[in-house]
C-alpha cells in the first residue's frame, strides 16, 4: 500500500478528533522517514520547508524539512495537534503569555528522533533543530491550521498569518491578516 493510501486509509474516517484518537491515528499509519521518496530540501533562509501530504474538512498532516533557523513563537490558531520527530533532534521551546500579550519562554525540551509531543489549541512554542542535526517532523493537526498567530519579539509584535505562510514574521503583505503591536512590560 503506498503512503498516500496509508495516510489516506486512517484519516479520512476522523471527526472532530481528540487528542487521544489523534496520536492513536499517527501510531497506526507508523510513518518513518523511509516512507518519503521526496521530500522538500529545506528553504534557504526559513527554518522549514514544509509539503502537505494530506487535508480535508478536519485535519491536515504536513512533513517539514528543517535547516538550522529557529522559526518565530507561534500557536496554531484553534488548531491542536501532535509532532512527530522522524530525523534529527529538536530543540522545543513552550512559552506563556504575559499580562501584555507579549510570550515569555516557560521551559524548553529536547525531542529526539522516534518522539512524539503534543500541541494544544492556542499553546505558543517555537522549534529548531539542535545540535546541527538534519531535522525532519511529521505534524498532523486538527482542525487544519488557519488564524495562526506568529510573534516577533524583538519589535513586540503579533500577526495573525495567512494559511500559507509558515512559522516566521511574513515577507508578503498579504500574509499579515491583521498585525498586532503589543508593549513590553
Amino acid at each position: 500500500m503506498t503512503l498516500k493510501n496509508r495516510i489516506k486509509n486512517v484519516l479520512d474516517s476522523l471527526k472532530s478528533p481528540s487528542r487521544a484518537q489523534l496520536k492513536d491515528a499517527l501510531l497506526k499509519m507508523d510513518i518513518k522517514l523511509t516512507d518519503f521518496e521526496d521530500l522538500p530540501a529545506p528553504s534557504h533562509g526559513k527554518p522549514y520547508n514544509r509539503k502537505l501530504l494530506y487535508k480535508n474538512d478536519e485535519v491536515e498532516m504536513l512533513v517539514m524539512n528543517w535547516s538550522q533557523l529557529e522559526c518565530a513563537p507561534h500557536d496554531h490558531g484553534h488548531s491542536h495537534g501532535w509532532i512527530q520527530v522522524l530525523s534529527g533532534t529538536s530543540l522545543n521551546s513552550v512559552y506563556e503569555i504575559n499580562g501584555n500579550g507579549l510570550p515569555a519562554e516557560l521551559f524548553h525540551e529536547y525531542h529526539h528522533k522516534g518522539k512524539y509531543f503534543y500541541a494544544p489549541k492556542k499553546a505558543i512554542h517555537k522549534m529548531q533543530a539542535s545540535n546541527q542535526t538534519d531535522m525532519i517532523t511529521l505534524h498532523l493537526y486538527s482542525p487544519p491550521i488557519t488564524g495562526m498567530v506568529v510573534y516577533d519579539l524583538e519589535k513586540c509584535a503579533a500577526c495573525i498569518v495567512s494559511d500559507d505562510c509558515g512559522a516566521w514574521w511574513p515577507e508578503e503583505q498579504y500574509q499579515k491578516v491583521k498585525e498586532i503591536q503589543l508593549k513590553k512590560d
